[in-house]
Parts: C-alpha cells; sequence; structure tokens
C-alpha cells in the first residue's frame, strides 16, 4: 500500500518473494526483520518496514504476484552491502545462489558497475569467499570456522565422494580433496536417534575410505573455536594417512549440479530428482 510507481521491495524480503529458501526474515531463527522498501519520496519507516531513499533504476524492478521487487541480483547485493559483517554477506550470497536465483558471475557484474556506495567493499569481499553450493546457512559458517578460525585451505562444498570403482558413498558438507579432511553439520534435525544413528554409519563409511570426517554440531557455536582445533588437528591426521580408497572424480554416469548454471540447466525432472538431497540437507 505504501508503495508508488518506480519503488519496490529489496533485500531480504525480495529474494524470499522471488522463491528464496532460507530467506525467513528473521535474525537466526529468532528475531524478526523489517522489510526493505526502496522509495525515493519522504516516505518514513514504520514498525515493519525500513526505507532505503537509494537510487532506483525502473529496469531493476519486476512485478511478481502484483508486488514490485527489486530483482533478485540487486536484492541480494543489499543484503551484502548492509549485513551486520562479512560472514552474513557471504551466507546471503551463498543461499541465494543455492536457490538459483543469482550466480557468482551476474553478482560481480552488478557490483563491478556500482560506485562508493555504503557496504560496496564487503559486498566485494564476500563475492571471493562464496559458493555457489553451499546447501545451508550453517554449511556457509562452518566454512568460515574452517578458513578463518582453523586457517586451513579452503575446501569445496558438496563435493560427491566415491570409491576407486564408482560406487557413490556420501556428499559431505565440506572437504579438502587433497587431505581428505571432511567437515560435515548436524543441525537440529540430526539429533534423533536415526539421526545419530545414520551419522555414525556415514563417518564409518568415510573413515573406512580413508576420510577424516570432523563434525560440527548446532551447539559448538557457543565455542566455534573448540571445532576449529577439531579440525586443525584432523587435517593433521589426514595428512598422515597412506591410504586413498576414495576420489571426488565423478563417474560417467554421474550428473554435476555443483553451480547455478549447471541447475538452471536441467530439466525439471531432473531437477525433482538430483536436487532432493540438498533440499533435504
Amino acid at each position: 500500500m505504501v508503495l508508488k510507481a518506480d519503488e519496490a521491495i529489496t533485500g531480504w524480503a525480495g529474494l524470499a518473494w522471488l522463491g528464496a529458501a532460507w530467506f525467513d526474515g528473521t535474525w537466526d531463527g529468532t528475531r524478526p526483520r523489517p522489510v526493505t522498501v526502496v522509495a525515493r519520496r519522504n516516505v518514513r519507516s514504520q514498525p515493519g518496514f525500513d526505507v532505503s531513499q537509494e537510487f532506483l533504476h525502473p529496469a531493476e524492478i519486476v512485478v511478481v504476484d502484483g508486488l514490485p521487487v527489486t530483482h533478485a541480483v540487486r536484492s541480494v547485493t543489499f543484503e551484502m552491502r548492509y549485513a551486520d559483517c562479512l560472514g552474513a554477506a557471504i551466507e546471503a550470497l551463498d543461499m541465494a545462489c543455492y536457490s538459483d536465483l543469482v550466480s557468482l558471475a551476474e553478482v560481480a557484474a552488478y557490483v563491478e558497475q556500482l560506485g562508493p556506495v555504503t557496504g560496496i567493499q564487503q559486498a566485494r569481499d564476500a563475492l571471493v569467499e562464496a559458493d555457489e553450493n553451499s546447501w545451508s546457512p550453517r554449511e556457509t559458517g562452518m566454512r568460515g570456522v574452517w578458513t578463518r578460525l582453523a586457517c586451513l585451505p579452503r575446501p569445496r562444498c558438496n563435493v560427491p565422494v566415491f570409491t576407486l570403482d564408482g560406487r557413490h558413498v556420501g556428499t559431505p558438507d565440506l572437504i579438502d580433496p587433497t587431505t581428505g579432511l571432511v567437515g560435515l553439520y548436524h543441525g537440529d534435525s540430526h539429533l534423533s536417534l536415526v539421526g545419530a544413528s545414520q551419522d555414525n554409519r556415514q563417518d564409518a563409511d568415510f573413515r573406512a575410505l580413508g576420510l577424516e570426517p570432523v563434525a560440527m554440531f548446532a551447539t559448538d557455536w557457543d565455542d566455534p573455536g573448540g571445532v576449529a582445533r577439531r579440525l586443525v588437528d584432523a587435517a593433521a591426521r589426514a595428512r598422515t594417512r597412506k591410504s586413498r580408497g576414495w576420489t571426488v572424480d565423478p563417474p560417467s554416469w554421474w550428473t554435476p549440479t555443483d553451480t547455478v548454471a549447471r541447475r538452471r540447466a536441467l530439466a525439471e525432472w531432473q531437477k525433482k530428482r538430483y536436487l532432493r538431497y540438498r533440499r533435504a540437507a
């Protein structure tokens, strides 16, 4: 009701309206976030929405189900620029890529043509560390623990692991293909007896092949430094392992889905079949 011509919703709310997962309108699943309205008139922020008076080109607006929102690239760039920290900016970009609304190349091209606007350096920094194949915000957060606290080489996200004869063993959240260090994030859904049993079997399968898995739990956010220490210790063990019964080179029958471009190119039946594991995660 507030919006006039050439005005629109942006940020997390624009992405959610376009169908993006993970943008639920809260901080950490608890505190509600305001919707951001881009309005060049003198409109005051009110409970439930904030007002941005940044320039908005009419070509950046799309109307979806009757609501004008900024296109996905602009919306996620706004999120990245105004995020509370670099980690939150990376998370926003990762999750926009998760829903295939943007690619890193598309966002990079958009950011490149922006001038010295608020938060532009944070957006540029987030682009360097973002990944198109993270499956959840917490996986992105664990990647930050891996690289920034444990200071280990950047891992790859959700790369399928196979036996040497081509059998798919599992798809760990994070993996260093050089050493075989594996990172597994266990959220609330893993705390049941069934979930814990499945996790134990997965760990055993990975170890049997010569991989070195490290699990991070939802409760570990109280002490991420402890996870970093476990990762460092596991990395040292992984470097000493001599047996390697695994590979990340997929067999010829495997259909890779690790980039936005590859996922967009799938037929609808392929998306339902090949991407169901991402949704489950």
